[in-house]
């Protein structure tokens, strides 16, 4: 059984930087491809960055590329989110996902959801 529980969202400043995290209080963690997905208001939720079952493989979404960082800690269930030179247009709830397929994961599906963590982004 998968349950995912987003935290660290908050408000910062443009030009700032974040960790959000997601821990699975599931058995099989490490068997599954991780991701990070976001909807902002008025949007659809997007895919934003991928992380294989081991973390040997990432996957971004352009508008992220070089700016944030997915990574995960099987020891602790848990997967984060680096966000550096945040802009306002990142401003969204973040939700983490899990599937069993890293390819179907990083092109946007997900069968696993949390409930998300806001994030915004200040001017």
């Amino acid at each position: 059984q998968v349950q995912l529980a987003e935290s660290g969202g908050g408000l910062v400043q443009a030009g700032g930087s974040l960790r959000i995290s997601c821990v699975d209080s599931g058995p099989n963690f490490d068997n599954y491809p991780m991701g990070w997905f976001r909807q902002a208001p008025g949007k659809e939720r997007e895919f934003v960055a991928g992380i294989s079952e081991g973390g040997g493989s990432t996957f971004y979404a352009d508008s992220v590329k070089g700016r944030f960082t997915i990574s995960r800690l099987n020891a602790l269930n848990t997967v984060y989110l680096q966000m550096n030179s945040l802009e306002p247009e990142d401003t969204a709830i973040y939700y983490c996902a899990s599937h069993w397929i890293y390819e179907q994961l990083i092109l946007g599906k997900a069968s696993y959801w949390g409930q998300g963590t806001q994030v915004t982004v200040s001017s």
